[in-house]
């Protein structure tokens, strides 16, 4: 059942965390989202499909290679991109959205704004990087 939000909504930390209203305003930001990535992920592969049937001289075939690997970095990153969204959807729909999924406490309003498919709260993601930086430190050893 969707929710009536005003056009000029955004959540508050005055109201109730993860009330519809949040969880509706929340989910529409990510379908935007992910309409976008997905008219992006078509115009991306229309253009590589484009530049592969041409045939360009032996001085453009660098350039040009290297704009397609660029391209697919790209998608790649946006397909990656385009399952969190969806996992967020689920999040969603299952009741969990807007809370870390390692210690259970509130990921806040502000983080979800800058980030919507955060997982984690502030504290457990500096936890995770910090863990990241030894193990990348240990292997240049």
């Amino acid at each position: 059942m969707a929710i009536d939000l005003p056009q000029d909504y955004h959540p508050s930390e005055d109201e109730p965390y993860m009330n519809p209203k949040q969880l509706e305003y929340f989910k529409r930001k990510l379908l935007v989202w992910r309409e976008q990535l997905l008219w992006e992920s078509i115009e991306t592969k229309g253009r590589l499909k484009e530049q592969s049937l041409r045939k360009p001289d032996i001085v453009d075939s660098g350039s040009l290679e290297t704009k397609m690997i660029l391209e697919l970095r790209t998608h790649d990153r946006s397909r990656k991109l385009l399952a969190k969204i969806n996992d967020a959807l689920d999040r969603i729909e299952e009741g969990t959205y807007g809370y870390c999924e390692e210690t259970g406490e509130e990921i806040g309003i502000k983080r979800l704004e800058a980030r919507p498919v955060a997982t984690l709260s502030i504290t457990a993601q500096k936890r995770h990087e910090e863990m990241e930086r030894r193990r990348r430190t240990r292997r240049a050893r």
